[in-house]
């Protein structure tokens, strides 16, 4: 078994290693040289839109699979010709943009925020206007850890961030005021078989997750989020892992965004869970039985941003997981990540007190 991904960031990596064990191979294929997927797999470089090369790389593997939602749909139909694909090109298509993601929520008659299209400044002041402030205005496309959004509070904020993002594709949302930030993660084999992770809590610092906590323990919102699951992956005819991101007002859940793809919230499951999330997402696109998403302990998640931890102190800690991703540092640049798991409640609450208090910033 040989698999092909599109990409070669830390969600590639981490899918390599967790590949081999199952006797699959892995190529990455991504623009980037430096791409950190590289340091344990192949990784072959060229751009999505050459043909030539993606001929190449499909000639080495059976089936393909991404990392990121970011991926050219010209690039995913052309591999279709000659390999399967998974997730289908209607999971890429519907995620990676915003707007079209919004249209497909409200298709399956699933919550999410009120949303306007937006297509020039005269809109965006109707839109601000129709929805009321706050607002978000977002790019449709390409937006991760926090960029490309621009939060208006004032009517003198409707200007500016016309000037800020106005290049791009737009999507006014209307703002959430949230109790807290959940994910779900969950899995789907060629045979419908699906699974589900426990419900995440999140906290985001500068629009880029922080930390991650499982699992977060309530019956009701559990069964709410796979409900609302269910509907996606049937309509999608899913297969792979797929994450919903969902804001929770203290009464409701509120679908944030849908993530096409293993999850920065699910890196916990490396160590915190029987089975991994890249595990499972293997196991999903070829078939295989998917394994057991069931929780060891308590998990902590603490993403390493701009700079790592010391790795004499993480490894101190009781419980501790440590994880460098091998990429240069840069200004709000995930690095690596610490994962924290603990079967003794109190002994987890003081280590991660412990590790908590190493973030600088």
């Amino acid at each position: 078994m040989k698999l092909g991904i599109l990409g070669g960031g830390q969600l590639a990596r981490m899918l390599a290693l967790a590949a081999y064990p199952l006797g699959i191979h892995t190529e990455c294929f991504d623009s980037n040289p430096k791409a950190c997927a590289s340091e344990v797999t192949n990784l072959r470089v060229a751009e999505f839109t050459d043909e030539a090369a993606l001929s190449e790389f499909l000639a080495e593997v059976d089936c393909v699979t991404f990392e990121t939602e970011n991926i050219p749909l010209s690039c995913a139909e052309f591999i279709l010709k000659t390999k399967p694909l998974y997730p289908s090109t209607k999971a890429l298509e519907v995620t990676q943009d915003r707007l079209y993601e919004k249209y497909f929520l409200k298709s399956l008659d699933l919550p999410t925020p009120e949303f306007l299209s937006v297509k020039t400044e005269a809109e965006l002041i109707q839109a601000v206007s129709n929805l009321g402030l706050p607002a978000v205005l977002k790019t449709r496309r390409f937006g991760y850890d926090g960029k490309g959004q621009y939060m208006i509070r004032t009517p003198d904020d409707i200007s500016k961030s016309w000037v800020h993002l106005q290049t791009q594709p737009l999507i006014l949302e209307e703002f959430i005021s949230f109790k807290t930030e959940l994910s779900l993660i969950t899995a789907r084999n060629k045979n419908g078989e699906t699974c589900f992770y426990p419900l995440v809590q999140n906290y985001h610092m500068k629009g880029i997750l922080r930390s991650s906590e499982a699992p977060f323990n309530h019956a009701e919102l559990v069964l709410e989020a796979q409900k609302y699951a269910i509907k996606i992956l049937d309509a999608l005819q899913y297969v792979g892992v797929l994450t919903i991101e969902f804001f929770y007002d203290g009464k409701n859940l509120i679908i944030n965004e849908v993530a096409p793809r293993v999850h920065n919230s699910g890196h916990w499951t490396i160590e915190g869970a029987y089975t991994s999330q890249f595990e499972n997402h293997l196991r999903a696109i070829y078939n295989l039985p998917l394994g057991s998403t069931e929780a060891i302990g308590y998990s902590y998640l603490l993403n390493c941003i701009s700079e790592m931890l010391p790795i004499n102190a993480c490894l101190q800690v009781p419980g501790t997981h440590f994880h460098m991703y091998g990429k240069e540092p840069q200004p709000n640049r995930k690095l690596g990540h610490i994962t924290l798991v603990d079967t003794n409640a109190e002994r987890y609450q003081n280590s991660k007190k412990i590790l908590s208090g190493m973030i600088s910033t």
